[in-house]
Parts: C-alpha cells; sequence; structure tokens
C-alpha cells in the first residue's frame, strides 16, 4: 500500500506543474511518507498558507493547496479516486443516457445504431445522465480527450480506439496580439492531434462508438481531413473504411487515405455530391454513414476542444471564440460542452461570443445570418482554397446558426487572398504553418476589429483546426 500511495502522489505532482521552490518540498515526501501524522503538520492548511507566497506556487500548485486534506486522505488510503480504482469489464463509466433529435425532440435509445432522426431525418444529439465528476481530479488522467470519458459516448473501455488526440496546446500569441493591437490572443492549436487536424477528435469518438456497436464497414464523403482522420482510426478499429473525395482535393489526403488501407472513391465535383455518391450506395454495400452530422457521435468528440479550452483557462471562459466553419460540428460541439460543464458545476453562465468565420466563394452561413434566417440555402458554383470550408449547405445549418444568435454572435466571410495573407502573417509572427482554415481565422479577426466587432481589451480565442504542410499544394508562395 505504501508504494501504492507514493506512484500516486508522484503522479500527482508530475501533472501539477510544479515550480523549484515547490518541487523541492515534495522531494521530502519519500522519507517522511512512513510517519503520515508528520506529513499533515507539514502540510497544515495554515502553515501552507503562510509558505504560498516564498513558494510561488504555480495555478495547479494552488488546486493542491485547496485539496490538501483531500490527498491526505488518499495517502492514508481511507479514498482512492475513481479513476485509480480496478473495474469489472461490465462497469462503465460513460455518463450517456440517450440521444434525441436536434429538431423534433424524438428520443432514440442509445443501444441502437442510429443516423439521423426517424421522423424527420434531422441531426441527433447525445444527452447524458449529470453525476457528480470533479474536475479537479482531472489532471490525474491522461492528456487527451478520452480524460472526459464520463462525458462522452462509449460505454465501455475496451472500445475507444485512440491514437492520442486531444489536449492539444492553447498558445499565447504575443507578436500577432501586438501586431493587432490586441491585449490578449491565443490559439487552440489542432494541427497537433494525430492524423493533423481536428478531425481526429470527432473520428475518434464515432469510430469507438462503431466499433461498440458491431459495424464492420464505414463510409465518408469529405474534403479531405476527414477521410485521413477516418482512414486512420479505421485501420486502429479494424473496420473497412470507403472514403469519397473530390478529384481534385490536394494529392497528399489521397495518398494520406490510401497509406491507412482505405478504399478511396475521387468523384468530379464538391462534397456535396460525394455525400449523393455515399448515400446512394449505404443500403447495397451495408456501410455506416460518417458523414458530418448524419450521426451522433463525432460532435461528441469535437465538443472536447470546449472542455480543453475551459480547463486551460482555469474554468474561465473566454469573452470570444473564432471558429472556421464548414459543416460547423466543432462550433456546435463547443457551445454543447460549455452547456455540459455549466451543468456539472464547473463553470458559471458566462459565454463567449462565439464568430463563425467563412470564406467568401462558400458563405451559407454568413449569408443566413445576415438575411436573419434560421437556415441557409445552397451555394451554386461553390469555390475556395480553403477545403474546409467548402460546404454549400451545412446539415447543421440551423443549429449553427442558433449557437450564433444565443451567444450574440456574429458571422464574417473573407475573400481566398484574404486567407493565404492571414496564413503568412501568422507564419511570420508565430512561426505557426496552419491550413487555409487557419489563416481565414486571423482575416476574419482583422476585419471583426476594423468594424469594431471586437475589442483591443477581450481575451479571445482562435481554432486552428490543421496543419498548413496538407495544403502547400494549394497555397503558393508569392514573396
Amino acid at each position: 500500500m505504501l508504494n501504492f500511495r507514493l506512484q500516486v502522489f508522484k503522479s500527482v505532482a508530475k501533472n501539477l506543474n510544479f515550480n523549484k521552490a515547490s518541487s523541492e518540498l515534495l522531494v521530502t515526501l519519500p522519507t517522511v511518507t512512513n510517519h503520515i501524522s508528520d506529513l499533515e503538520r507539514l502540510f497544515n492548511l495554515r502553515l501552507f498558507e503562510r509558505f504560498e507566497n516564498q513558494l510561488s506556487l504555480t495555478r495547479p500548485g494552488k488546486v493542491l493547496l485547496n485539496y490538501t486534506e483531500k490527498y491526505f486522505s488518499l495517502l492514508r488510503g481511507d479514498i482512492v479516486p475513481p479513476s485509480l480504482l480496478p473495474r469489472s469489464k461490465s462497469q462503465s463509466k460513460s455518463y450517456l443516457h440517450h440521444l434525441v433529435c436536434s429538431s423534433c425532440g424524438k428520443v432514440h435509445p442509445i443501444k441502437k445504431i442510429n443516423q439521423t432522426c426517424l421522423s424527420c431525418n434531422k441531426p441527433l444529439i447525445t444527452e447524458y445522465s449529470i453525476q457528480h465528476f470533479d474536475k479537479y481530479g482531472l489532471f490525474l488522467r491522461p492528456s487527451t480527450m478520452w480524460r472526459y470519458r464520463e462525458m462522452l459516448p462509449v460505454m465501455e473501455d475496451e472500445n475507444i480506439v485512440s491514437l492520442g488526440e486531444g489536449m492539444t496546446p492553447l498558445l499565447q500569441v504575443d507578436n500577432l496580439a501586438q501586431t493587432l493591437g490586441l491585449d490578449k490572443l491565443l490559439i487552440k492549436d489542432e494541427s497537433l492531434n494525430p492524423t493533423g487536424s481536428f478531425k481526429a477528435r470527432g473520428l475518434s469518438a464515432a469510430v469507438s462508438k462503431a466499433k461498440e456497436l458491431g459495424i464492420t464497414k464505414c463510409a465518408i464523403p469529405t474534403a479531405g481531413n476527414a477521410g485521413g482522420a477516418l482512414s486512420a482510426y479505421c485501420a486502429k478499429a479494424k473496420i473497412e473504411a470507403h472514403v469519397f473525395m473530390p478529384r481534385d482535393t490536394p494529392e497528399v489526403f489521397k495518398q494520406e487515405c490510401l497509406y491507412h488501407g482505405a478504399k478511396l472513391t475521387l468523384v468530379e465535383g464538391n462534397i456535396n455530391h460525394c455525400g449523393k455518391l455515399v448515400e446512394e450506395k449505404l443500403t447495397e454495400e451495408g456501410w455506416f454513414n460518417m458523414s458530418t452530422l448524419k450521426e451522433p457521435y463525432r460532435i461528441e468528440g469535437k465538443k472536447t476542444m470546449g472542455y480543453e479550452i475551459a480547463e486551460q483557462l482555469d474554468w474561465v471562459l473566454p469573452d470570444v471564440l473564432i471558429y472556421p466553419t464548414g459543416g460547423g460540428t466543432g462550433l456546435i460541439g463547443i457551445w454543447k460542452a460549455f452547456e455540459e460543464m455549466e451543468n456539472l458545476g464547473w463553470i458559471g453562465a458566462k459565454r463567449p461570443r462565439m464568430i463563425a468565420v467563412q470564406a467568401q466563394g462558400c458563405a451559407p452561413i454568413v449569408n443566413a445570418y445576415q438575411q436573419g434566417l434560421n437556415s441557409s440555402t445552397n451555394i451554386q458554383d461553390p469555390h475556395t482554397i480553403a477545403n474546409g470550408l467548402l460546404v454549400p449547405k451545412p446539415l447543421g445549418d440551423f443549429l449553427i446558426l442558433d449557437v450564433l444568435q444565443q451567444s450574440n454572435g456574429i458571422a464574417v466571410a473573407v475573400t481566398d487572398q484574404e486567407i493565404l495573407s492571414g496564413v503568412k502573417l501568422l507564419a511570420s509572427k508565430e512561426g505557426m504553418l496552419v491550413a487555409p482554415e487557419g489563416g481565414a481565422l486571423i482575416a476574419g479577426l482583422q476585419k471583426l476589429l476594423s468594424d469594431s466587432a471586437i475589442h483591443p481589451h477581450e481575451k479571445i480565442v482562435l481554432i486552428n483546426t490543421g496543419h498548413g504542410h496538407k495544403y502547400l499544394e494549394v497555397m503558393p508562395h508569392s514573396g
């Protein structure tokens, strides 16, 4: 038991990121652990409060200060965190309860294979039975999106298909902030996910659930990154992957799918044409449709960006969150995460203004927002270098527009030239080579500042969704 206690405490200390002074204090633990009463006196709360200024505790260190008594109980063996307890194979950690239609409200059972609502064909949303979930125990958990295990839809651990996705850095970009005249600008860099984009989150969750439900074949229409992510996670899960991709998609995305063993079909047209081909073959081929919001679980992986942003900002949300919007799953998911965290008691009622950035050549959400509509109109002849924004009519358009309305947000469109300029500006100021969708964020931010829609003193978070290396073929540098 003594070795167990030490290992637990070492795990806590490692994840707390102590500074040198507080680390030196912890070094004494092995010599005094046999004398628990002495240890308790050493860490007496009042004494610790007197030491706090001298120790210059980091923010996580202060969390330990606030929870000292709990950890003493752990060291004595009185309590053990649930995450460290052995569990039977039949015991589930997910609080998943049911699926509900985002439009008509029809409830669907979670044990059946579901695509969209059986009544109105609109997207299904997961609902959880909110129980006690201590956010301060998170630093004991792995640094992946599965640290929020209870609020993800997979019932059994053995069905989780993970490549280490999530817990991407939230970077403070001071050089760019100074250039733009901002006080606080941060970028959530999703390019560091296993497959180079935020799509890894959604496909990890969706493929995991597909495995749990016994699905053996999946199909997806894609503009690039989603196809690569599905291919990778299906390879890990031993599930057959079928990817339908526009023929003019950059070559790297095609090769990525093929390397992972997916069946790749190139299509004349855009992602909508790919989607139609998938729909036509679903029944005949026995595929499960992994299209955006045509199944309920990709959004669950994407929502973990919201959980991480809150955790990385010490549970205080930013004033503004800017998101490059194609299908909009991430925007919807992040907003869902904020509501769930409030229900868990992790955050208060404050929400950021959610801002959707689209390409001028494919801006159905911007058009609908400007016209005060609650759904979008299909864009004829859509075009942009930002493949991820090339969605002529998002299935969840009404959900995206609802988030913008609820958050007092806005939608803005930028040109391809402005997108390229944004990519170059970020690369030259911060050393970050982002996808065109990331460049759209910079262009959108500049436009919003120019229009006084954002104030320089506000805390702003940008979501960079992918890595620029995949797009060099369509992002020529003109000097």
